[in-house]
């Protein structure tokens, strides 16, 4: 069953549109939303393996003029050296403001796709075809797009909101085990920051890639992070809720990524949510059981729960990188119970010793 969902940004109005076996019908839409465009198609070696010919072959049938920019696979192709190579492709095939990049693929894909379209000509329309669970309910909404610098994630980047986001869920089934599990960590986000009803969903029962409630939690996903931007599109207050679990996160990446020792995206979120609500339950800020109702959800999916082998200092440096903390003062996003969150900033002097119970 098809779901649709509007965004209304403040540059323009799209729709995520939600649906099982869509990709070979998105070319058709492409050349009826935007005739007379040809299609710069960003993707990766992955996903051109396994749905480049198919979406050529429906391209070519749809009747639209198109080319591939393709790049690694992985975290290493959101940097500055593969956005010139991108726009330096874009340039050498000829497109035009009048077309349209699209970006095929998953987190890394899509951001780097959709700072490119930002960039090109001084900005390009672009639409977003996500292929990751991760970039489904996330990272394809909102306008978000940026690279990495070596001193830490998403520090070079623009708000450029896609023309249009296309998800088929049919595609989540070939995704590895981990790479559906770091979707999965920011739904169960999703439902602690903001729904409860979807909280008991994902406790009550095990979503998996062929669930038939998938498209029908996607959606509820992307509708919950429609409210939150619609309320605060250039993340100064009610979106930063979104970063729940990722200041911490993100700090554990940086570390691991540090000790050439790679984690996942969706394994840090998934313990930086269970340790900053340990944090709130003992601050007396968090309802008493939260951290062990998070952590047996959590655990219930194959997610890890705390921050055995980090010490302090390193995650505090690895924190106090982290964009989202403005003005020296750490913006830490804890959960109320769970169902619900808010914003607690804290002075970086005081930071640690909140965190951690050390000076």
């Amino acid at each position: 069953m098809r779901e649709t969902v509007t965004i209304k940004a403040r540059e323009n109005a799209y729709e995520a549109v939600i649906e099982e076996g869509l990709l070979e019908r998105i070319p058709r839409m492409l050349a009826d939303s935007f005739p007379g465009s040809r299609f710069a198609v960003i993707t990766d070696e992955n996903v051109f393996r396994l749905y480049g010919e198919r979406f050529k072959n429906a391209l070519e049938t749809a009747g639209a003029g198109y080319g591939f920019i393709i790049v690694s696979p992985g975290e290493r192709s959101k940097s500055l050296s593969v956005l010139s190579e991108v726009l330096s492709g874009l340039a050498r095939d000829g497109f035009t403001r009048s077309d349209v990049v699209i970006a095929f693929g998953g987190g890394v894909v899509g951001d780097l796709a959709g700072f490119a379209a930002s960039c090109y000509l001084r900005g390009v329309r672009y639409a977003q075809i996500p292929t990751t669970l991760l970039a489904q309910i996330d990272s394809s909404i909102g306008g978000k797009t940026g690279v990495n610098l070596p001193e830490g994630k998403n520090l070079a980047g623009a708000y450029h909101h896609p023309r249009a986001v296309y998800a088929d869920t049919a595609l989540l089934k070939t995704l590895s085990a981990d790479d559906f599990l770091g979707g999965m960590a920011e739904m169960i986000k999703y439902a602690l920051i903001k729904d409860k009803e979807m909280l008991a969903v994902l406790e009550d029962n095990v979503i998996g890639a062929c669930s038939p409630m998938l498209g029908g939690l996607i959606k509820r996903c992307v509708e919950i992070k429609r409210d939150i931007v619609a309320a605060d599109e250039r993340d100064s207050g009610e979106r930063m809720l979104l970063n729940f679990g990722h200041t911490v996160g993100h700090a554990l990446e940086r570390i691991c990524a540090k000790k050439g020792e790679p984690m996942t995206h969706g394994q840090a979120v998934a313990r930086g949510m269970a340790f900053v609500t340990a944090v709130g339950e003992a601050r007396g800020l968090t309802a008493k059981g939260a951290s062990g109702r998070v952590g047996r959800l959590l655990e219930k999916y194959g997610l890890p729960a705390g921050l055995e082998g980090f010490g302090a200092r390193e995650v505090m440096e690895g924190i106090f990188v982290d964009k989202k903390n403005l003005s020296g003062a750490l913006n830490l996003v804890l959960l109320k119970e769970p169902g619900e969150a808010f914003l607690y900033p804290l002075p970086a002097g005081e930071a640690q010793e909140f965190i951690f119970g050390v000076k």
